[in-house]
């Protein structure tokens, strides 16, 4: 009998592999967009609106409206600053 050798080939290793490239560069990407997210937030924060006087003071040129607003807009600020709401 002939002497019959397997033909498999020799194994590759890992970052050879492009399926492995698809199962960890996913992932990866999201977390270097989150740094880079993160990153911005932290260099460019929200400003503080200050609008809280001109909402009072046009409260009754605008109507309910700009009145209606005043909460939304504590509250946004609180959550840009950390610090209690400056609506009462």
């Amino acid at each position: 009998m002939a002497d019959i050798q397997s033909s498999s080939p020799a194994p590759r290793a890992w970052w050879h592999e492009r399926m492995m490239w698809l199962v960890v560069g996913g992932p990866a990407a999201v977390v270097l967009a989150s740094f880079v997210t993160l990153g911005m937030a932290i260099k460019h924060p929200d400003p503080v609106i200050e609008t809280q006087q001109r909402v009072s003071a046009d409260s009754a040129a605008d109507g309910p409206q700009a009145a209606a607003l005043a909460p939304a807009i504590a509250a946004r600020n609180h959550a840009a600053t950390g610090g209690p709401a400056s609506g009462k």
